[in-house]
């Protein structure tokens, strides 16, 4: 399991506007690392988010995104109080969620 996300989640006129920095170092497998040898790939495959346990994203990324991915998107019909979770999982099966309530 990685380490907790930094999540935000800001109403903003009828939507909320959620801000997600992930941290995930997400190796394309095609760097070497010092001994020569290629660094194995590494990388987020599957992100999904959602409001009060409706999904209202799922994204499938690959080696080609950064480091530490950063992602925004806004979620309309939230409400103060709402319960936006976002949850990961890589390529080796590791995973993680985490939840933040919309504020004003």
């Amino acid at each position: 399991m990685g380490s907790p996300m930094r999540i935000r989640a800001r109403l903003a006129g009828d939507a909320a506007d959620v801000r997600v920095l992930m941290a995930h170092e997400m190796e394309t497998g095609q760097r070497k690392g010092a001994d020569g040898q290629i660094v194995p790939a590494w990388f987020i495959q599957e992100v999904t988010a959602t409001l009060n346990g409706k999904t209202v994203l799922t994204a499938q990324w690959g080696p080609a995104v950064s480091k530490n991915p950063y992602l925004q998107f806004k979620v309309k019909g939230a409400k103060v109080g709402d319960k936006v979770a976002l949850s990961w999982k890589d390529n080796k099966g590791d995973s993680r969620t985490d939840e933040v309530l919309v504020t004003a």
